[in-house]
């Protein structure tokens, strides 16, 4: 039976002049959630009162999305871990577990790159950066007009169809189906202009027509020594379970959770295996440590391109991978549970 936490509510704290809304609870180690595209921290509502039996928890909702402002203002990647530092810093925190979902992954991996002294791990959930693919949803939304046809979504009419459709794709037993009750939600989660206009400017600095155009592999190689975790869900089609493979043969030593027969939001099909996995991951590595010295030679030991592997044709497979890397990292497919849509 599905245990129901009474929700953490939201704190404020105005950061460069801007509202940021965030949840915070627990004591311990701090681990930072960071959401993806359109999402906010209520994706991670049901995990946090858990995680902060042993941990000081964080979940922001990043500029321009949830109840924090949305100025007309840089929506980059790299602003976004910017923005995490800064809030961290305001709440007087210096050291984190991250862990990202979705575009949230892409802003942990930069998070980690501008700033290793503050990061202790890292946990990437069905995260954006590995490869093009992306749904075509997605590339769809980054094209001129797509404001006016989001605009159109608020209209009652749009909402009704846009939910039989994302149910049709549910009953069909599709990838994108397994996420109908998040679609659905990530769909009201645009109710304004303002709204609207962020998430385009978020969405064309990683997404085009032809694709995601921000990668991390080039830098994979600095997780080196860095305690990684990877999770996905084997039928995700919002970032291609197959990117899964490739993330894990690029970063050293690190262990890939695949979750079987969830979508792009593992953590929502089953959130208990989910907490198990992150908990378990964070209760047997230490975080890591580096001085200056050590980031200057680990930077002189690689390139661009350095550990970059050939991207795998095919879904994820764990006896395929098993040979990938001499640090023997830990493959697990995990059979989901799904939740039913309300």
């Amino acid at each position: 039976m599905r245990v129901i936490h009474q929700p953490v509510p939201r704190q404020y704290r105005v950061v460069h002049g801007h509202r940021w809304a965030f949840r915070m609870a627990g004591e311990g180690p701090a681990v930072l959630l960071i959401h993806g595209i359109g999402d906010s921290s209520d994706t991670w509502a049901d995990l946090i009162p858990a995680l902060a039996r042993h941990y000081t928890v964080i979940a922001p909702d990043l500029l321009g999305h949830g109840s924090s402002d949305k100025p007309r203002g840089d929506y980059s990647v790299p602003a976004y871990a910017n923005g995490m530092r800064d809030l961290l810093g305001v709440l007087g925190i210096d050291k984190v577990t991250l862990v990202g979902h979705s575009l949230g992954g892409g802003v942990a991996m930069q998070f980690a790159y501008q700033f290793p002294e503050r990061t202790e791990r890292l946990a990437l959930v069905s995260t954006g950066g590995v490869g093009r693919g992306v749904t075509p949803a997605l590339r769809a939304a980054s094209l001129p007009g797509a404001h006016l046809a989001l605009s159109w979504l608020r209209l009652p009419t749009m909402r009704t169809q846009v939910a039989i459709g994302i149910r049709l794709l549910k009953l069909l037993d599709t990838g994108l189906g397994q996420d109908a009750p998040d679609l659905l939600r990530l769909v009201d989660a645009l109710p304004d202009a303002a709204s609207r206009d962020a998430f385009i400017r978020t969405l064309r600095a990683v997404v085009d027509w032809r694709g995601q155009v921000v990668t991390m592999l080039d830098r994979c190689y600095l997780t080196a020594g860095m305690p990684t975790l990877l999770v996905w869900g084997s039928r995700d089609q919002v970032v291609p379970a197959r990117h899964a493979g490739t993330a894990h043969a690029a970063m050293p030593g690190s262990r890939l959770e695949v979750f079987e027969g969830a979508g792009h939001f593992p953590f929502h099909t089953d959130p208990q295996r989910f907490l198990a996995v992150l908990e378990d991951f964070i209760a047997t590595t230490e975080p890591v440590t580096r001085s200056p010295e050590e980031w200057r030679e680990l930077l002189r030991s690689g390139g661009p391109g350095a550990g970059v592997p050939t991207p795998p044709s095919t879904e994820v497979s764990a006896a395929r991978h098993e040979g990938h890397a001499s640090a023997r990292p830990r493959i697990t497919r995990i059979p989901a549970q799904r939740r039913d849509a309300p």
